[in-house]
């Protein structure tokens, strides 16, 4: 028992006390801020533990709503990828050299999987941004290819990496089912989302109460979603959203200038049709981590797709379906903080290493 008014944002939602209606509130007005941000009702939004959670979800309801095979690309997150092919079949959608699904591939696919199963798919993966080259996908067309008169298949569009960067009007793109993470936009970790289109009722991924609508059980993160909310709330403020947005084309503008002014290093990806905050580089002749540690010594943080700077022991699935080499990838990203001498340091720094490791390599 404690006094409400020092309880803040910390009481149980799901109570009927003063302290907890007050959490109530709490949660719902960063739910509302969320869902006006995506353009969606707030009952729309069930809110997570992150971005592989509400995928997971995804999956998990299509599945029990519609048991058949999952449609999917390699360069789909591994969230989306390992939860698809253990919730059954997986047909795999091709890709071309730039990350980019083709529309008439997913209704072949569709096609297929009726052929080999005797039905629909279960669901239908579309990310909309790729989150290790930036490669933006057809998604209102892939849609389209899933509401055609004899058609109808659940689709899922993976927003993680897309949320907050470019606009997202989830309301006009009638998806069936959107995962967002607020972490990807300045938001804390540990809280995401699961948008499901109005009308469709998929069984919750977790239970064991009644929390989220009976959507998803255990706790609300009541502090995450306030964070969340504030995030998105900023973001929509004004002309926020396209400035950083003209802001992150601005500067991955310069960092491919300042990379591709170095022989032997190309762009993977799509670089007309591309997440504003995401660049990722092949470098010629040198792998990836003597690259990345000599541009942290430089202040730079960066990634790669090779398996010898991640948790995993295999080379990134992304660049392999691309046909590309993942053990000479850099990929460089920028956010809100990232500044003009970020940039520079970058720009300084890059040709200074790779040249050094391309000597090393030759004497």
């Amino acid at each position: 028992m404690a006094a409400w008014q020092d309880t803040g944002i910390t009481a149980d939602p799901g109570r009927v006390h003063t302290e907890g209606r007050i959490a109530r509130g709490t949660l719902e007005d960063a739910r509302d801020q969320v869902s006006a941000f995506l353009h969606v009702r707030p009952r729309q939004v069930i809110f997570t533990s992150g971005g592989a959670e509400a995928i997971n979800a995804a999956v998990w309801g299509a599945a029990r709503a519609r048991p058949g095979t999952m449609v999917c690309s390699a360069v789909e997150h591994s969230a989306v990828r390992d939860s698809s092919a253990r919730s059954g079949p997986v047909v795999e959608l091709a890709v071309d050299g730039r990350g980019r699904i083709d529309p008439d591939a997913v209704s072949n696919a569709i096609e297929r999987a009726r052929i080999e199963s005797g039905q629909p798919p279960s669901l239908v993966h579309c990310q909309w941004g790729n989150h290790e080259v930036g490669t933006v996908q057809p998604v209102p067309e892939v849609i389209d290819r899933c509401r055609q008169p004899d058609v109808s298949v659940l689709v899922h569009v993976d927003a993680v990496a897309a949320a907050g960067h470019v606009p997202l009007d989830l309301g006009a793109l009638d998806a069936d089912l959107v995962s967002v993470s607020a972490h990807k936009l300045g938001g804390p970790p540990g809280i995401g989302a699961l948008v499901v289109r109005r009308g469709l009722r998929i069984d919750p991924f977790l239970v064991g109460g009644e929390q989220e609508r009976a959507r998803r059980a255990g706790f609300e993160n009541v502090g995450a979603a306030v964070g969340f909310g504030a995030a998105v709330a900023a973001l929509a403020g004004g002309d926020r959203m396209a400035d950083e947005e003209a802001l992150a084309r601005r500067h991955t503008d310069l960092l491919r200038k300042a990379a591709l002014s170095v022989a032997g290093v190309t762009e993977y990806g799509d670089s007309d049709h591309r997440l504003p905050h995401i660049v990722c580089l092949g470098i010629e002749g040198v792998e990836a981590e003597p690259v990345l540690l000599g541009l942290d010594q430089a202040g730079i943080a960066a990634h790669s797709g090779s398996s010898c700077s991640s948790e995993s022991l295999e080379p990134s699935p992304v660049l392999q379906a691309m046909g590309v080499d993942a053990d000479r990838s850099l990929r460089l990203s920028v956010g809100w903080s990232t500044s003009d001498g970020d940039i520079d340091a970058f720009a300084e720094s890059f040709p200074r290493v790779v040249a050094g490791l391309r000597a090393l390599r030759s004497a």
